[in-house]
Protein backbone atom coordinates (compact mmCIF):
# COMPACT_ATOMS: atom_id res chain seq x y z
CA UNK A 1 0.00 0.00 0.00
CA UNK A 2 1.37 3.24 -0.59
CA UNK A 3 -0.23 6.79 0.03
CA UNK A 4 0.39 9.75 -2.30
CA UNK A 5 0.05 13.39 -0.67
CA UNK A 6 0.09 16.11 -3.64
CA UNK A 7 -1.23 19.59 -4.06
CA UNK A 8 1.60 21.71 -2.44
CA UNK A 9 2.47 24.78 -3.32
CA UNK A 10 3.71 28.62 -3.27
CA UNK A 11 1.44 31.02 -2.46
CA UNK A 12 0.73 34.02 -0.56
CA UNK A 13 -0.47 34.82 2.77
CA UNK A 14 -4.51 34.62 2.84
CA UNK A 15 -4.71 32.16 -0.09
CA UNK A 16 -6.00 28.62 -0.33
CA UNK A 17 -4.75 24.89 -1.27
CA UNK A 18 -6.07 21.88 -1.59
CA UNK A 19 -3.85 18.61 -0.42
CA UNK A 20 -4.91 15.55 -1.65
CA UNK A 21 -3.84 12.47 -0.12
CA UNK A 22 -4.56 9.17 -2.35
CA UNK A 23 -4.05 5.04 -1.55
CA UNK A 24 -3.26 2.33 -3.97
CA UNK A 25 -3.74 -0.79 -3.34
CA UNK A 26 -6.20 -0.59 -0.38
CA UNK A 27 -8.82 2.05 0.43
CA UNK A 28 -9.41 4.21 3.38
CA UNK A 29 -12.66 2.85 4.49
CA UNK A 30 -11.20 0.82 7.54
CA UNK A 31 -8.69 3.50 8.93
CA UNK A 32 -8.45 6.82 10.22
CA UNK A 33 -6.32 9.07 8.12
CA UNK A 34 -3.87 12.20 9.72
CA UNK A 35 -2.23 14.97 8.28
CA UNK A 36 0.79 16.25 9.61
CA UNK A 37 3.04 19.02 9.21
CA UNK A 38 6.73 19.56 9.59
CA UNK A 39 8.42 22.96 9.27
CA UNK A 40 12.20 23.55 8.90
CA UNK A 41 13.99 22.47 12.69
CA UNK A 42 10.85 22.12 14.13
CA UNK A 43 8.86 18.57 15.35
CA UNK A 44 6.19 16.96 13.27
CA UNK A 45 2.75 18.06 14.16
CA UNK A 46 -0.80 16.98 14.08
CA UNK A 47 -3.21 18.71 11.88
CA UNK A 48 -6.11 17.17 10.93
CA UNK A 49 -7.78 13.45 11.04
CA UNK A 50 -10.88 11.70 9.94
CA UNK A 51 -12.65 8.40 10.52
CA UNK A 52 -13.06 7.56 7.31
CA UNK A 53 -16.19 5.26 7.23
CA UNK A 54 -18.11 7.83 10.04
CA UNK A 55 -16.49 10.97 9.25
CA UNK A 56 -15.77 12.25 12.25
CA UNK A 57 -13.18 14.97 12.39
CA UNK A 58 -10.52 16.89 14.39
CA UNK A 59 -7.83 19.14 14.19
CA UNK A 60 -5.17 21.20 15.89
CA UNK A 61 -6.73 24.53 17.53
CA UNK A 62 -4.31 26.89 15.13
CA UNK A 63 -6.23 25.41 12.15
CA UNK A 64 -9.61 25.20 13.27
CA UNK A 65 -11.62 27.30 11.02
CA UNK A 66 -9.39 27.55 8.55
CA UNK A 67 -8.78 23.72 7.56
CA UNK A 68 -11.65 21.29 6.26
CA UNK A 69 -10.52 17.35 6.10
CA UNK A 70 -12.82 15.79 4.02
CA UNK A 71 -13.39 11.89 2.20
CA UNK A 72 -13.20 11.69 -1.66
CA UNK A 73 -15.84 10.02 -3.63
CA UNK A 74 -13.76 6.57 -3.97
CA UNK A 75 -12.64 5.38 -0.49
CA UNK A 76 -9.39 5.60 -1.72
CA UNK A 77 -8.95 9.80 -1.71
CA UNK A 78 -9.03 12.27 0.68
CA UNK A 79 -8.61 16.00 0.64
CA UNK A 80 -7.11 19.05 3.34
CA UNK A 81 -8.47 21.81 2.26
CA UNK A 82 -6.63 24.75 3.35
CA UNK A 83 -7.70 28.35 3.56
CA UNK A 84 -6.37 31.99 4.68
CA UNK A 85 -2.72 30.45 4.70
CA UNK A 86 -0.56 31.67 6.76
CA UNK A 87 3.04 32.35 6.70
CA UNK A 88 3.63 29.73 9.92
CA UNK A 89 1.26 27.19 7.93
CA UNK A 90 4.84 26.72 5.88
CA UNK A 91 5.91 23.02 6.22
CA UNK A 92 5.90 19.73 4.42
CA UNK A 93 2.84 18.20 4.98
CA UNK A 94 2.27 14.61 5.20
CA UNK A 95 -1.02 11.85 5.22
CA UNK A 96 -0.76 8.98 7.24
CA UNK A 97 -3.38 6.02 7.47
CA UNK A 98 -3.83 4.48 11.03
CA UNK A 99 -5.68 1.65 12.50
CA UNK A 100 -6.81 2.79 16.46
CA UNK A 101 -3.11 3.98 17.38
CA UNK A 102 -1.15 2.27 15.08
CA UNK A 103 0.12 4.19 12.04
CA UNK A 104 0.25 1.75 8.87
CA UNK A 105 0.64 3.78 6.01
CA UNK A 106 2.88 7.38 5.42
CA UNK A 107 3.19 9.14 2.66
CA UNK A 108 5.90 10.88 1.16
CA UNK A 109 4.59 14.42 2.12
CA UNK A 110 3.87 17.58 -0.06
CA UNK A 111 5.54 20.87 0.41
CA UNK A 112 3.46 23.91 1.22
CA UNK A 113 5.47 27.40 0.87
CA UNK A 114 3.02 30.40 2.23
CA UNK A 115 4.89 33.78 1.71
CA UNK A 116 3.50 37.19 3.75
Amino acid sequence: VQLQASGGGLVQAGDSLRLSCAASGRTFSSYAVDWFRQAPGKEREFVASIVYSDGITSYVDSVNGRFTISRGNAEDSLYLQMNSLKPEDTAVYYCAARLGREYKYWGQGSQVTVSS
